[in-house]
């Protein structure tokens, strides 16, 4: 693997140590004296969305909410493409959209002026061995995403990377959100599968494959799926939304309520809650006329 120092990163990416040092304090990146390239991917990301005018602990809130929202994405920053709102807030894309974790809104893409870019692209490093071209590879699907006309070479590059290397996971599941979003359900689904292979404590990946299940009619089987994401992250806000909604197609309103009531603990405040929220009060007075009747 390429190693940086401390000094080429200052270097590549035009930082002071003073710049570094407080993205270190705030815990915004690692301290070390050796970074891969995806450690300068994710110091470089810092840096444009500190230039915007975003502060570290939006940045930092940012960050967790991304984690807990989207459980097993470790790292938003290089997992993810970061686009800044009109709110000075972050929004990361998942699964083809533009998803504001804070608070749990997707949001419209923005204008080109309004995305995060830099005006100082890191050098490309000499790709030797196959795990730092696979990260120039993925860092470079990343970015293609961004850019809706440019999804065929996202694809192309997810594939490469897996030309390098056939177990990375999270390239698995970047290709086949980008093969659901054009309704090729079956790609999707082989990718997702792939990326549990890979790993199969990945809990994104399960609620991926869920929703390819659930698009597919194969109601039964996204339930487990979803349940399966939510016993390997039981905060996983969005497998208890989509639980429930699973759980309300097969008629069973009494088992959505369980993760209706669980969603409404995990997001108080963004819409997919207030409809959360009528659903459970739909249920419960359900319940209350049922128990009327039975009664007289």
């Amino acid at each position: 693997m390429i190693v940086y120092s401390r000094a080429d990163l200052l270097r590549i990416l035009h930082l002071t140590p003073r710049q570094l040092a407080s993205w270190e304090r705030a815990g915004l990146v690692i301290s070390s004296q050796a970074y891969s390239f995806f450690d300068l991917l994710q110091v470089k990301k810092v840096r444009d969305l500190c230039a915007k005018s975003v502060r570290p602990a939006v940045i930092r809130e940012s960050l967790k909410a991304m984690q807990k929202r989207a459980c097993g994405m470790q790292n938003p920053l290089a997992e993810a493409g970061a686009s800044l709102t009109n709110k000075h807030r972050i929004a990361f894309r998942h699964q083809g959209k533009l998803l504001e974790p804070i608070a749990g809104q997707f949001v419209m893409d923005f204008l080109p002026r309004e995305k995060v870019v830099t005006s100082t692209p890191i050098p490309t490093p000499r790709p030797s061995p196959s795990e730092d071209e696979a990260a120039v590879w993925f860092a470079r699907g990343i970015a293609l995403e961004e850019d809706a006309n440019m999804q065929t070479e996202a694809i192309a590059a997810y594939l490469k990377v897996l030309d390098l290397d056939s177990s990375h996971a999270a390239a698995h599941i970047n290709l086949g959100t980008l093969y659901y979003n054009r309704q090729d359900f079956n790609l999707a689904e082989k990718h997702y599968r792939k990326a549990l292979e890979a790993d199969p404590r990945y809990a994104l990946a399960y609620f991926d494959l869920g929703n390819v299940l659930d698009e597919t009619g194969r109601v039964q089987e996204a339930i487990q799926t979803y349940k399966t994401a939510l016993q390997l992250a039981p905060t996983y806000a969005d497998a208890h939304y989509n639980l429930a909604l699973a759980f309300e197609k097969i008629r069973e309103p009494r088992k959505a309520l369980k993760h209706w009531q669980a969603y409404v603990k995990l997001d108080t405040t963004g819409p997919w809650s207030v409809h959360a929220r009528s659903q459970i009060q739909r249920i419960l007075q359900a319940d209350g006329l049922r128990l009327v009747h039975l009664s007289r």
